[in-house]
């Protein structure tokens, strides 16, 4: 059996690499203006450009202060050049930064320099640099998308676990359960291989055991992406219930701000209204909607309707009651059928959480649930709390590196083919080419987080989402 190490996707590369070896140029800072602004180029042949723009040459990795020339010798600019000499850069390749002023019409100046300077330079695709920094083995694929996710994190502690990702630490992890899966291969090949030889190679060995340890430790790491998932998605939690519940109220109170129009009228809110905020670092994007009632008119409709489209896509529901409402036989009945509609159209695994409100104004109810008051803020607190449990954030922050939903789901084919591996290893005869072959594609799944076994066109999808510059 061959193992499955980076260089055995030389060939899949070079067909890639193939597409890029041609010069690129792009503005690395955002659009807009800024007290510094960068163009970055990378490829072959820039000692062109660096002559024409700089007009001089430049000390590797030594930022040097000097004008930015035009085609006729006149100063576009003063600034900073900064030439990495291949292969010690970003992306693998020579590489040059101009650090501008962060003025737009200062750095499309340079940007079109440096392309008059260079013929067969282009402008760079979005995620370019970072597609190349992981085709030259700078970087692996999960490190890659961790830059992505680092720039585009919401709160702190997602930003600190892109860090830990972005580093390595998810990629270690991943590559550590690769050592053990590969030598546990080992063990059911040789057993394969060698059928004359009468001795058993997995019982001498402890193939059993080893499954189990691999087992354990992917456990521990599909636990920890499957919270960096919820830290980089973050959660979608909706507040539904009757009119005049305070759902409006609710969702003022969690965000800290007078975000929805709150009256006493009920059906005051008749579209989404919707807020990113945050828990214990979790990002939560909070939706208030109409309240659930037959309809009055044609506007209400509407809304009621989209109500319930937010209702269904949501990860969690906050079903609001209203407790000074509860002697009501009308609103006990309607509660009722909310219940019975959210239990008919949301997926079995979404989390209702009953949320009694207006406590404030009536005494807490004897049945479960969390009795707050949007009004004096009581019972928030808990509240916050019960929603973390509610979509399993269990794990201390510091422990945790970001993920994707593509990584949690190659964790759990992974877990699968696990499974079924050591289902035929408890057998009393087993049958090793089947055991091979779960562990073949056990192997494959993993592969594919850090991107030795990806397609190109997931790559492509991957790298597309990445901003201009990066």
């Amino acid at each position: 059996m061959t193992p499955l190490p980076r260089a055995a996707t030389c060939k899949m590369r070079a067909v890639m690499l193939a597409r890029h070896q041609d010069p690129i140029v792009a503005i690395a800072t955002a659009p807009g203006r800024g007290g510094v602004g960068v163009v970055r180029v990378s490829g072959k042949g820039l000692d062109a450009i660096i002559q024409a723009v700089c007009n001089k040459p430049l000390q590797a990795r030594q930022a040097t202060y000097l004008s930015f020339m035009d085609e006729v010798g006149q100063p576009i600019d003063k600034g900073l050049a900064i030439h990495f000499p291949a292969p010690h850069s970003y992306t693998g390749e020579d590489v040059l930064e101009l650090q501008a002023h962060g003025g737009p019409v200062v750095l499309q100046l340079l940007l079109a320099r440096c392309l008059q300077v260079l013929p067969a330079l282009r402008v760079a695709q979005p995620g370019e640099f970072t597609e190349r920094a992981f085709l030259n083995d700078k970087i692996d694929l999960a490190q890659a998308e961790a830059i992505a996710d680092l720039i585009d994190a919401s709160t702190e502690t997602a930003a600190r676990s892109a860090a830990r990702s972005m580093s390595g630490e998810f990629s270690k992890a991943v590559n550590a359960l690769l050592a053990q899966l590969i030598h546990l291969r080992m063990l059911v090949e040789a057993t394969l291989d060698f059928p004359e030889e009468d001795i058993d190679f997995l019982k001498k060995a402890d193939a059993q055991g080893q499954l189990e340890r691999l087992h354990a430790t992917l456990t521990s790491v599909m636990h920890k992406a499957q919270q960096g998932s919820i830290l980089r998605e973050g959660i979608k939690v909706v507040i539904a219930g009757q009119p005049n519940a305070g759902k409006s109220s609710l969702l003022n109170a969690l965000a800290g701000a007078e975000l929805a129009i709150v009256t006493p009228v009920a059906g005051t809110t008749r579209d989404k209204v919707s807020q990113l905020i945050q828990i214990d670092g979790v990002p939560l994007h909070v939706v208030d909607t109409a309240g659930l009632r037959e309809a009055l008119d044609e506007v209400e409709k509407i809304g009621i309707e989209r109500a319930w489209v937010e209702i269904q896509s949501a990860d969690a529901v906050l079903f609001l009651h209203d407790l000074t409402q509860q002697g009501a036989i009308d609103y006990i009945a309607a509660d009722a059928r909310i219940q019975e509609a959210l239990a008919l159209k949301l997926p079995q695994k979404t989390p209702i959480i009953h949320v009694w409100n207006k406590s404030d104004a009536a005494p807490p109810p004897g049945s479960e649930g969390v009795v707050i008051s949007a009004k004096t803020g009581y019972g928030l607190q808990a509240l916050r709390e019960q929603l973390l449990r509610a979509v399993g954030w269990q794990s201390a922050p510091e422990g945790v590196f970001m993920a994707r939903e593509r990584h949690v789901r190659a964790l759990a084919k992974v877990d699968e083919q696990l499974g079924r591996a050591s289902s035929q290893l408890q057998l009393p005869s087993p049958a090793l080419d089947l055991l091979a072959e779960d562990l073949r594609q056990a192997q494959l799944h993993l592969s594919d987080i850090t991107g030795q076994f990806t397609p190109d066109d997931l790559l492509g999808e991957i790298f597309s989402k990445f901003c201009i510059g990066k």
